[in-house]
Order: C-alpha cells, then structure tokens, then sequence
C-alpha cells in the first residue's frame, strides 16, 4: 500500500527518509535505514572533513546519502567535493538558499534534496532544480521555522502541481509513527523525512543520558529556542530556531539571551564539555513533540518496520470508513 513516486524513483521499499541529524546520523544510522527498506542520510553538521570520511566508511556499501546545513557548507565548500567523492545517492541542502551548491550536485549524478520551512523557500527550491522537496513543520526536533506541518504539506503540493513539476514532495515534522505517516501521505506527500523517531535508534549516534531524557518526556517539555545557538556561538540566520527538551539550561538562559551573549565565552566552553559528556541538563536534547511517542530505544529496523505497518492499517482503516 504504501507504493508512491519516491519509492519508484529511489527504488525503496518504504517511503522513509531520516534527517541527517548533525552528530546523531552517521554512516550507522544511515546504513541501517537503507537496509530496513528506506534511503539513509549522513548528517554532515557544521562540516569536518574527518568526521565525515569516517561516517561515508561506516556506511560501508549501503547506498545512502549526505546532508549540509547550507549556509555552514557556505564556508567550508570543499566539503561537498568531500562529499560527492564518495558518490552519495542524495545531497540534502537545508537552512539557506540552495543556488550556490545545486549545480554542482546534480552535475555530479546525486540528486538534490531541499529541505524547506515555507512555501517561499519551496518554490526557490523548485526553480534550483531540487528532485525533492522537504517541507519541514516547526514540530520537527533540531532547527527550523514557525510553519505548521498539517497546512504546510498541501500548501507546497499545490505549489508543486501548479507548476506542473515532476518534484517530488516529503513531509517532517512531528511524524513519529504510522499515523504521522500515513497522515502524510495523505496531505499530498510522497514520504516523510524521520527525524526524532530514529534518533531514539540503537544506532544513532546519541548519549545514554539524552535517550533517557528523551523517554522520560512529553511533547509538552519541548520548546524552540535559541540559547544553544549562542552559548555555542555558531552564526544561525536570526530566522531559524531550535526545538530541544527544556532543561536547567533552557531555564537559565531562555529569554535572557542578552545576558548570555556577555559571558558567551565562559558559557561556550561549559556547553562543549556538557555536550561532549552526553550531559541533558547542562547542554540539549534536540528532539520534536513526538519525544510524547516514543517508548523505548530500538533498532532502526524495528522502529521502520512497525511504522510501516501501523500505516498501512491506518490507511485501510480510512478507505473502510469512507466506503462506509
């Protein structure tokens, strides 16, 4: 049942794609979501060359794909020619405009994801030549905008039918089982892009400490936020804010960002460390609302699996309530 133009194209079993989580998706995630059926990405974060050789070799000979959060690829561009060196299936870009980097991706043969936050960013994605559309809702884990997935999804599949392109569309953002999938499906996607849900995997490369924190919380314990970013001092466009679990971090510093960016060197190195520890409280947890679904930590295949399942029963279920 669950047969559509992204399974066609990519020649998948299932409609599933998981974001390439910065640090969380290496080669292992990856490989494993290849290998259950799906199409594996590789986070390439905030780019290291190293990092990224080991991730490509730790998916060994599954055919999976790279992400780039697009304006920190911006300036270590050498890193898509890393990239495309190890002839991914897909480079995802997200998080900026995509132009500078189309060309030569699909040059290479990949093809070219773009994840998007609103229908203006959709159709600029269109019009650089992307193969696939991620339409990304602000329930999403990790970074993002303020558009909702449930109007976002048909809003950009009208946008793509108007122009009578053949892109191809996915749907993120708060899918975090069948339901979530099926619900997908039938606002006008082709797949979804699984984020969250596979980061609380076996195989995702993620601290005990932040599984656990994970599945002692509810969708209500999460808020966007842009604190890390700056106790971080990484350089976010001012549009784009994070979704991560509150902790004693989000308590101290949400909403006294002023006073945070005075002491941003102290705080930068306390959150390095935190994070390097896999600490829950002293650094974040990005995960979306679906951390409200999630029960246990399990292996990819598992989790892809059932999925799957709980979808096709939903839609059956849907067809029967319309007949009747």
């Amino acid at each position: 049942m669950l047969n559509t133009r992204l399974t066609e194209r990519l020649s998948l079993r299932f409609p599933i794609i998981n974001a390439p989580m910065a640090f969380a998706a290496g080669g292992k995630l990856a490989a494993a979501v290849t290998a259950a059926g799906g199409f594996g990405l590789i986070g390439g974060g905030y780019g290291d060359a190293q990092w990224l050789e080991q991730e490509f070799r730790a998916a060994g000979d599954q055919k999976v794909g790279c992400g780039f959060i697009t304006w920190s690829l911006g300036r270590q561009p050498e890193l898509l020619d890393l990239a495309l060196a190890h002839k991914p299936r897909a480079v995802l870009l997200s998080f900026s405009d995509p132009a500078p980097f189309a060309d030569r991706i699909k040059a290479s043969g990949a093809l070219l994801f773009c994840q998007v936050q609103t229908r203006r960013d959709a159709e600029r994605a269109i019009d650089c030549g992307a193969d696939v559309v991620i339409a990304q809702g602000s329930e999403a884990g990790g970074h993002g905008e303020k558009r909702g997935t449930l109007a976002l999804i048909p809003e950009v599949a009208d946008l793509i039918a108007a122009k009578k392109s053949d892109v191809l569309l996915c749907a993120a953002g708060g899918i975090g089982d069948g339901r979530g999938l099926a619900a997908a499906l039938l606002l006008g996607a082709d797949g979804a892009m699984i984020g969250s849900r596979l980061w609380a995997s076996t195989e995702a490369n993620v601290s005990e400490g932040m599984h656990r924190a994970a599945l002692n919380a509810t969708g209500d314990d999460t808020i966007r936020s842009q604190t890390m970013d700056l106790a971080r001092k990484l350089p976010w466009p001012q549009r784009y804010s994070a979704r991560v679990l509150k902790n004693a971090f989000i308590a101290r510093w949400h909403g006294n960002e002023a006073e945070l960016m005075t002491v941003a060197d102290e705080e930068a190195a306390k959150y390095r460390a935190a994070w390097a520890e896999g600490d829950p409280d002293r650094s974040n947890t990005f995960v979306g609302e679906v951390v409200g679904l999630i029960r246990e930590i399990e292996p990819v295949s598992t989790i892809i699996e059932r999925m799957v399942r709980e979808a096709e029963s939903v839609l059956r279920d849907s067809q029967r309530f319309i007949s009747s």
